[in-house]
């Protein structure tokens, strides 16, 4: 007697477990909407976007602080990404990449061409051996779904000009692809990877580190017209804007990526040429995590 009552309160277990389950897959469903999350991850930089079972993550902080941002707004179920993307291998935006690639799978990695000697980089480089890395320039485009991501930055021939590579890598037509190339250029912010995001006539510029050292390039190619949303590059840097690019690309908002740090950001300046030009800021060191939904 005392056996099948036990069987039977187990039954009830097993069937009240299996509809706790159902119930959290249902309220774990993603909608259709594209979501857009600026992480919280200090001083660094780590964007994802997400339609339906779609993921784009660019960046990943200078922590494994991401890891929560990809928890609490991804499903519980789904442990892919679908594209990867690194603007540049410095420290504030690759080192939460690592435990990135390590807890999920990812479809397609993005990166320039340009490497450091730092053992962060080089444990990339480990993790990307045999893996699917692309690497973009001005003018490719990326679709996933309904999300359209334009490289606006940088330019293949200047980066060409600037790496110590073969020629015969810079031959048209060519499709190697280079990983972790040196460089004599000092400043690896300006090889950032820039992408201008389309979705649904909604456009959002997302610019890395790129700052004003380059951004007169990315001007001369004439592509760049107003966006909803600015990612402000460099943390909110004294030098991360050019007024004139800032009114060709006359964003609503811009947000800036940014924890406690040692280098004034954001700065005064930078601060105070979004106020003149009307734009709305936020910060992820004021609001934490920062979101939007199309």
């Amino acid at each position: 007697m005392f056996k099948s009552k036990l069987t039977y309160k187990n039954i009830i277990a097993v069937f009240c477990l299996i509809g706790s389950l159902v119930w959290l897959a249902a309220f774990s469903f993603p909608d259709n909407r594209l979501h857009l999350i600026f992480c919280d991850v200090g001083q660094g930089d780590a964007i994802l976007i997400t339609q339906g079972f779609n993921q784009i993550l660019i960046d990943g902080g200078p922590n494994d602080k991401v890891l929560t941002c990809l928890k609490n707004n991804m499903s519980f179920f789904d442990k892919k990404l679908e594209i990867v993307a690194l603007t540049h291998p410095d420290a504030d935006h690759l080192t939460g990449i690592i435990p990135v690639m390590e807890k999920y799978k990812v479809d397609y990695f993005l990166i320039g061409p340009e490497g450091n000697n730092s053992a962060m980089f080089a444990e990339l480089v480990k993790k990307l051996d045999g893996f699917c890395f692309m690497n973009v320039y001005t003018g490719d485009k990326i679709k996933l779904g309904d999300i359209v991501l334009e490289t606006l930055w940088p330019e293949r021939g200047w980066v060409a000009g600037r790496l110590d590579v073969g020629s015969e890598t810079w031959e048209a037509g060519n499709s190697n692809f280079i990983l972790g190339a040196k460089t004599t250029h000092s400043k690896l912010n300006d090889f950032s990877l820039v992408f201008l995001m389309k979705y649904a006539g909604k456009r959002v510029l997302f610019m890395g580190d790129a700052d004003s050292r380059v951004q007169g390039e990315i001007m001369a190619d004439n592509v760049l017209t107003s966006v909803e949303i600015l990612k402000f590059p460099h943390h909110g840097s004294k030098t991360g804007m050019r007024e004139d690019f800032l009114e060709k690309i006359q964003p609503k908002e811009a947000v800036i990526s940014v924890g406690k740090n040692s280098f004034g950001h954001p700065t005064t300046e930078a601060l105070e040429m979004l106020k003149n030009e009307g734009v709305t800021v936020r910060r992820t060191d004021l609001e934490g995590e920062i979101k939007y939904t199309f």
